[in-house]
């Protein structure tokens, strides 16, 4: 795959995560972001304050190796490589790995009490997402790096960074749709949903 095509790929992910936020959960009362089928699991806000939590550290991140990343005039048809590295911990998180992870607890927001304000910034972390893609198109995504959140002496290649990323959000949307279907058909009698 060229970078431009992943990049591109990436770019409609993105485009595609804040479309099923906007149908699945923006119309959604707060009673139903915020409720647990149990326990041990998470609601939708927290499936998405959980994304923030990663964009909070990453978006810099990545806005800082886009910067430091020296500009390229030639096309954008040269390969994009992952590295074994980058390929471990996005197969880890894919969607597609049906292993639960367990998740550091500055991540875990569990027992956070949150409200609409956290798809807010979900979406707004969303478009600065795009916004760093669009950056992404005048770097060798392979020459630039961007430390790993919670190992930090560790780095990814902005290519396999924004990959990881991708599918972690993918993953946990995945999650959010699962806690609205579990609890919504439960709680429509008192919602009237």
């Amino acid at each position: 795959m060229t970078t431009n095509q992943l990049l591109s790929t990436l770019q409609a992910n993105i485009h595609a995560l804040i479309e099923t936020v906007e149908t699945e959960f923006m119309s959604l009362p707060d009673t139903a972001l915020n409720t647990k089928e149990s326990p041990g699991r998470w609601s939708i806000l927290e499936c998405i304050e959980h994304l923030n939590r990663y964009s909070r550290y990453y978006n810099p991140a990545l806005a800082k190796a886009i910067a430091r990343a020296k500009t390229q005039d030639q096309s954008r048809n040269e390969p994009a490589r992952s590295t074994w590295l980058g390929r471990k911990f996005i197969a880890m998180v894919h969607p597609s790995n049906a292993k639960k992870q367990k998740t550091f607890k500055s991540m875990n927001p569990a027992q956070s009490v949150l409200d609409r304000s956290v798809i807010t910034e979900w979406t707004l972390h969303q478009e600065q997402r795009l916004e760093l893609l669009r950056e992404a198109r005048s770097i060798n995504l392979n020459q630039s790096h961007v430390p790993i959140e919670f190992f930090k002496w560790l780095r990814l290649n902005v290519g396999d960074t924004f990959q990881l990323l991708v599918a972690h959000e993918q993953r946990h949307m995945l999650q959010a749709l699962r806690a609205k279907a579990r609890v919504v058909p439960v709680l429509a009698p008192a919602l009237k949903v």
